[in-house]
């Protein structure tokens, strides 16, 4: 069985610093798995461009990797400032709702791209200026502006984001510029779509509608980042295909000390419920500027492993930072080293409903009671796959063959599953299986000498179909290339 078989997988933001064809190239070889467009700083034709790029590395190289667009969702921002206003606490600061009222007032302050802040926020809330640096209390409102006294002394500068812990508003889940974006990536045809700020299910709902009526059936991605999230946390995990936990404004909207134990939360669920998350946000941010990471970054990524995240994610440390490749590299290996030291053989206590999700577990702890081997499964739309990943078998790779492209892309995000495109020949599974062995084999993942738990269903006297666990060798498919050898040498004399 082929070694350094990383289970966590990584996603990496494609930025200036990775969008040219060399590094590309080298970060598809080193092991990345989804490339994030991050829509808040991507142009159209940019991203056309890139992802044309892309994928034309991906085929030269030989290995393909799946796409998210991270939309970028409704924010509060405030509006142009002549110059920086520098603030101490105790100062008053207003927040106006239009321009014209700010022109009109002798009062320090700035408009606000959203005209119901004052519709949405109480007197005594607070207010998050610039991810939480500028901390201020509401005292005061009227029709067309929000007084607010200042906590905590910072700069204030043109166009910064405003977050309002505890405050639910009552912004669109789908802005124009979103709309707009989303068609560019259905036009691509992207894997993922990421759903920045989701606050319930009806968000949710929302976006699929709109992509569905495109004619796109792509994969949802709820981004949890806020307080309204965490308090409908299952009814999104419910209604979304997968999750990302998004730390950053998530940290701000939250207690730190808090998020921890949000995130460890979130994981637990979504394995139970067998939703894909991620882990976003500072996770090597050091790295933008520095070589190697501090090492209590170490230790953030080894938790996000050690909770058994199906993916972890790189941001700026990719996208703008000097040392995209190493990150990536960072993030291999610590994520080698905790799988390995993980003591737990595979989730135990996950709730199974069907016989067919039972006969999935059986195999994971046949693959566990024999070690050094893998569990090869095939899958027309990748629901088997899902079930073994949520599993999440120790040190056992899941070889998933499928006729699909589409699925095959789908499921570089799941925990453990190493994707493989074949076509299936219906008539003959056998052929399929030793076909597949063979594409094991000559790739490296396997040797003659390994047996491998085989998930498969087997036509019994031409009319019924059986699910089956088989202990097969990786020889098989050895065999056949040494059948068709002497076939194609036959046809040759």
């Amino acid at each position: 069985m082929k070694k350094n078989y990383r289970h966590t997988k990584v996603v990496f933001t494609l930025g200036p610093a990775t969008a040219e064809e060399d590094i590309i190239k080298k970060l598809v070889l080193e092991g990345v798995d989804i490339c994030r467009l991050n829509m808040a700083h991507s142009a159209h034709q940019w991203v056309k461009e890139k992802v044309t790029l892309i994928r034309k590395c991906c085929k030269e190289v030989r290995r393909e990797i799946a796409f998210m667009m991270d939309i970028k969702g409704p924010e509060i921002r405030s509006g142009v400032l002549e110059e920086p206003i520098t603030l101490s606490p105790g100062d008053f600061f207003t927040f106006f709702m239009n321009k014209e009222s700010r022109e009109n007032s002798n009062e320090q302050g700035v408009d606000v791209n959203y005209p119901c802040l004052v519709d949405d926020i109480k007197v005594g809330s607070t207010v998050l200026v610039d991810s939480g640096l500028i901390q201020m209390t509401a005292i005061e409102k009227s029709a067309n502006a929000l007084r607010c006294q200042v906590v905590t002394p910072g700069e204030m500068s043109s166009k910064r984001h405003i977050n309002l812990p505890g405050t639910h508003v009552q912004m669109d889940s789908l802005t124009q510029k979103d709309k707009d974006d989303l068609d560019v990536g259905i036009e691509l045809g992207l894997d993922f779509y990421a759903l920045s700020f989701v606050r319930d299910a009806e968000s949710v709902d929302l976006l699929r509608n709109y992509i569905i009526q495109k004619g796109s059936n792509a994969k949802i991605i709820s981004k949890i980042e806020e307080q309204s999230g965490i308090g409908n946390i299952d009814e999104i995990i419910k209604t979304s295909d997968s999750i990302m936990i998004a730390r950053g404004d998530l940290g701000i909207e939250c207690p730190y000390d808090e998020i921890p134990i949000i995130q460890q939360n979130i994981i637990n669920k979504c394995i139970q419920k067998g939703k894909p998350v991620i882990v976003a946000t500072h996770m090597l941010e050091s790295m933008i500027t520095n070589p190697i990471p501090t090492r209590s970054e170490v230790s953030d990524v080894a938790t996000a492993v050690v909770q058994h995240a199906d993916c972890i994610m790189l941001s700026g440390e990719s996208s703008v930072g000097k040392y995209p490749l190493e990150c990536v590299k960072v993030m291999n290996r610590i994520s080698l080293r905790m799988e390995e030291s993980a003591t737990v053989q595979y989730t135990h206590n996950l709730k199974l409903k069907t016989a067919k999700e039972k006969m999935l577990r059986s195999a994971v702890q046949l693959a566990a009671d024999i070690g050094k081997t893998g569990i090869l499964v095939f899958t027309r739309n990748g629901r088997l796959p899902k079930t073994l990943s949520q599993l999440r078998p120790k040190g056992c790779p899941i070889y998933a063959f499928t006729n699909n492209e589409r699925v095959f892309r789908r499921m570089l995000i799941m925990w453990g599953i190493e994707p493989f495109l074949l076509p299936f020949d219906d008539d003959d599974y056998q052929d399929t299986i030793a076909k597949s062995f063979g594409v094991l084999l000559k790739a490296g993942w396997v040797k003659e000498v390994d047996l491998m738990v085989v998930v498969t269903n087997v036509l019994i006297e031409g009319k019924k179909i059986v699910d089956t666990v088989q202990l097969r060798p990786a020889s098989e498919g050895l065999m056949l290339s040494r059948e068709q050898a002497e076939i194609s040498e036959e046809q040759n004399i």
